[in-house]
Protein backbone atom coordinates (compact mmCIF):
# COMPACT_ATOMS: atom_id res chain seq x y z
CA UNK A 1 0.00 0.00 0.00
CA UNK A 2 1.08 3.41 -0.91
CA UNK A 3 2.39 5.76 1.83
CA UNK A 4 0.39 9.23 2.15
CA UNK A 5 2.68 12.89 1.47
CA UNK A 6 1.60 15.99 2.19
CA UNK A 7 3.37 18.31 -0.35
CA UNK A 8 4.39 21.68 1.69
CA UNK A 9 4.56 24.99 0.03
CA UNK A 10 8.40 24.93 0.02
CA UNK A 11 8.73 21.97 -1.80
CA UNK A 12 6.63 22.93 -5.05
CA UNK A 13 8.95 26.70 -4.65
CA UNK A 14 12.07 24.42 -5.12
CA UNK A 15 10.84 22.20 -7.98
CA UNK A 16 9.56 24.76 -9.94
CA UNK A 17 11.95 27.84 -9.28
CA UNK A 18 14.26 29.26 -11.37
CA UNK A 19 18.06 27.79 -10.92
CA UNK A 20 19.72 28.78 -7.77
CA UNK A 21 22.56 31.21 -7.57
CA UNK A 22 23.54 29.55 -4.05
CA UNK A 23 24.65 26.35 -2.86
CA UNK A 24 22.14 25.61 -0.66
CA UNK A 25 19.54 26.28 -3.20
CA UNK A 26 20.59 24.45 -5.81
CA UNK A 27 20.91 21.42 -3.87
CA UNK A 28 17.59 21.65 -2.75
CA UNK A 29 16.04 22.17 -5.82
CA UNK A 30 18.55 18.97 -7.32
CA UNK A 31 17.17 16.69 -4.51
CA UNK A 32 13.62 17.95 -4.54
CA UNK A 33 13.40 17.19 -8.57
CA UNK A 34 15.27 13.63 -7.77
CA UNK A 35 12.21 12.97 -5.10
CA UNK A 36 9.68 14.45 -7.81
CA UNK A 37 10.79 11.24 -10.12
CA UNK A 38 9.78 9.04 -7.68
CA UNK A 39 6.20 10.70 -6.56
CA UNK A 40 4.31 8.07 -8.17
CA UNK A 41 5.47 6.05 -5.50
CA UNK A 42 3.17 7.55 -2.88
CA UNK A 43 -0.28 8.89 -2.66
CA UNK A 44 0.47 13.18 -2.95
CA UNK A 45 -1.92 15.75 -1.22
CA UNK A 46 -2.28 19.21 -1.24
CA UNK A 47 -4.09 21.85 0.88
CA UNK A 48 -6.05 24.77 -0.14
CA UNK A 49 -3.02 26.60 1.83
CA UNK A 50 -0.59 25.13 0.19
CA UNK A 51 -3.17 26.15 -2.86
CA UNK A 52 -3.21 29.78 -1.88
CA UNK A 53 0.54 29.93 -1.42
CA UNK A 54 1.25 28.67 -5.20
CA UNK A 55 -1.17 31.49 -6.39
CA UNK A 56 0.85 34.41 -4.50
CA UNK A 57 4.03 36.18 -6.36
CA UNK A 58 4.84 36.29 -9.53
CA UNK A 59 1.89 35.57 -11.99
CA UNK A 60 4.37 32.96 -13.84
CA UNK A 61 6.12 31.82 -11.18
CA UNK A 62 2.78 31.04 -10.02
CA UNK A 63 1.12 29.39 -12.59
CA UNK A 64 4.51 26.44 -13.10
CA UNK A 65 3.54 25.99 -9.16
CA UNK A 66 -0.25 25.41 -9.64
CA UNK A 67 0.32 23.31 -13.02
CA UNK A 68 2.93 20.60 -10.97
CA UNK A 69 -0.29 20.38 -8.06
CA UNK A 70 -2.94 20.29 -10.59
CA UNK A 71 -3.81 16.96 -10.00
CA UNK A 72 -2.89 16.22 -6.57
CA UNK A 73 -6.20 15.85 -4.20
CA UNK A 74 -7.02 18.94 -2.50
CA UNK A 75 -7.16 18.89 1.67
CA UNK A 76 -9.28 21.59 3.05
CA UNK A 77 -9.50 23.40 6.18
CA UNK A 78 -11.89 22.14 8.38
CA UNK A 79 -12.84 23.80 12.36
CA UNK A 80 -11.02 20.60 13.96
CA UNK A 81 -8.02 21.59 11.57
CA UNK A 82 -8.14 25.25 13.09
CA UNK A 83 -8.15 24.29 16.35
CA UNK A 84 -5.38 22.18 16.11
CA UNK A 85 -3.75 24.78 14.28
CA UNK A 86 -4.44 27.64 17.32
CA UNK A 87 -3.83 25.28 20.00
CA UNK A 88 -0.21 25.07 18.28
CA UNK A 89 0.27 28.73 18.21
CA UNK A 90 -1.48 29.19 21.88
CA UNK A 91 0.98 27.29 23.28
CA UNK A 92 3.96 28.62 21.90
CA UNK A 93 5.17 25.79 20.09
CA UNK A 94 4.71 27.27 16.64
CA UNK A 95 5.36 31.39 17.21
CA UNK A 96 2.32 33.65 16.10
CA UNK A 97 4.55 34.98 12.85
CA UNK A 98 4.16 31.27 11.54
CA UNK A 99 0.66 30.50 11.51
CA UNK A 100 0.62 28.98 8.49
CA UNK A 101 2.90 26.33 8.89
CA UNK A 102 0.40 25.38 12.31
CA UNK A 103 -1.86 24.80 9.96
CA UNK A 104 -0.09 22.62 7.64
CA UNK A 105 0.83 20.77 10.55
CA UNK A 106 -3.01 20.42 11.64
CA UNK A 107 -3.60 19.63 8.10
CA UNK A 108 -1.35 16.27 7.92
CA UNK A 109 -1.93 15.42 11.27
CA UNK A 110 -5.68 15.79 11.00
CA UNK A 111 -6.05 13.76 7.75
CA UNK A 112 -3.81 11.17 9.11
CA UNK A 113 -1.13 11.89 6.24
CA UNK A 114 1.90 9.67 6.82
CA UNK A 115 4.77 12.00 5.57
CA UNK A 116 4.74 16.26 5.54
CA UNK A 117 7.45 16.90 3.32
CA UNK A 118 9.13 19.88 3.90
CA UNK A 119 12.40 22.36 3.15
CA UNK A 120 11.01 24.64 6.20
CA UNK A 121 12.93 23.54 8.30
CA UNK A 122 12.62 26.42 11.12
CA UNK A 123 9.71 25.93 12.40
CA UNK A 124 8.04 22.72 10.68
CA UNK A 125 10.87 20.29 9.78
CA UNK A 126 12.99 20.80 13.41
CA UNK A 127 13.19 18.09 16.13
CA UNK A 128 12.99 20.53 18.84
CA UNK A 129 9.60 21.88 17.70
CA UNK A 130 8.74 18.21 16.67
CA UNK A 131 9.10 17.11 19.88
CA UNK A 132 6.80 19.48 21.46
CA UNK A 133 4.05 19.01 18.61
CA UNK A 134 4.27 15.24 19.24
CA UNK A 135 3.41 15.90 22.66
CA UNK A 136 0.55 18.15 22.53
CA UNK A 137 -0.85 15.72 19.64
CA UNK A 138 -0.45 12.91 21.65
CA UNK A 139 -2.62 14.69 24.23
CA UNK A 140 -5.48 14.69 22.18
CA UNK A 141 -4.91 11.66 20.93
CA UNK A 142 -3.60 12.18 17.36
CA UNK A 143 -0.35 11.27 15.94
CA UNK A 144 2.26 13.68 14.19
CA UNK A 145 3.01 12.54 10.77
CA UNK A 146 6.67 11.85 9.83
CA UNK A 147 8.36 15.09 9.20
CA UNK A 148 10.82 15.89 6.72
CA UNK A 149 12.28 16.86 3.74
CA UNK A 150 12.20 15.43 0.33
CA UNK A 151 16.44 14.65 0.95
CA UNK A 152 14.96 12.05 3.82
CA UNK A 153 12.23 10.57 1.93
CA UNK A 154 14.59 10.16 -1.34
CA UNK A 155 16.81 7.81 1.30
CA UNK A 156 19.95 6.25 -0.14
CA UNK A 157 18.71 6.10 -3.64
CA UNK A 158 19.17 10.07 -3.30
CA UNK A 159 23.10 9.75 -1.99
CA UNK A 160 25.56 11.03 -4.46
CA UNK A 161 26.95 8.98 -7.04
Amino acid sequence: MKRSVYIETSVISYLTARPSKTILGAAHQQITCAWWERRSEYNLFVSELVLRECEAGDTSAAEKRLASIADFPLLLITEDILQIAEALLEQQIIPLKAAEDALHIALATAYHIDYLITWNCRHIANPEIQRNIAIYLESIGLPLPFICTPEELLGEEGDAE
